[in-house]
């Protein structure tokens, strides 16, 4: 069993959705015996809320509910649990190869690295936006967890 591990600030907006999208490509493609997936934010402002709305909004344009995800905390157990932790962007990075023990540094990967999108390498924080934002991360989000599961399959 491959597990994986997304991560951004909050747990709110970025991470969520992720795991929402790897969830769904692995379920259609019947993997999930082999691979789990769950997120988590760096921060715990968010811990125990379900997704912001417009990420929720958002992602189930796309056919996909993720009303049921809770934001958590990163946890020192997260290190050893998870075979991959893909952090978002460059700041959540430094965060986990920081603290990841010595032999678990491997294991944290910048979510984008698999995809080239317009040069894009990191997923933005749409928080601070609206819709639109919500729809770009999106739209690195949905290509770049394609590649992972093809990677992991």
């Amino acid at each position: 069993m491959k597990k994986v591990l997304f991560v951004c600030t909050g747990n709110i907006c970025r991470s969520p959705s992720a795991e929402a999208v790897f969830r769904d490509r692995v379920e259609k493609a019947g993997l999930s015996h082999r691979i789990e997936t769950d997120s988590c934010g760096t921060e715990g402002w968010h811990e125990g809320e379900a997704p912001d709305n417009r990420a929720q909004t958002t992602v189930g344009k796309r056919g996909i509910d993720m009303s049921g995800l809770r934001a958590r905390k990163l946890r020192d157990t997260d290190f050893e649990e998870f075979d991959l932790l893909l952090a978002m962007d460059f700041g959540h990075f430094r965060h986990l190869h920081h603290r990841a023990p010595e032999a678990h540094k491997e294991k944290v990967k910048m979510f984008l690295e698999v995809v080239d999108i317009d040069g894009q390498t990191e997923v933005p924080d749409p928080y601070y936006g609206g819709l639109d934002e919500y729809e770009l991360a999106l739209n690195l989000i949905e290509p770049a967890c394609e590649a992972w599961l093809r990677k992991l399959s």
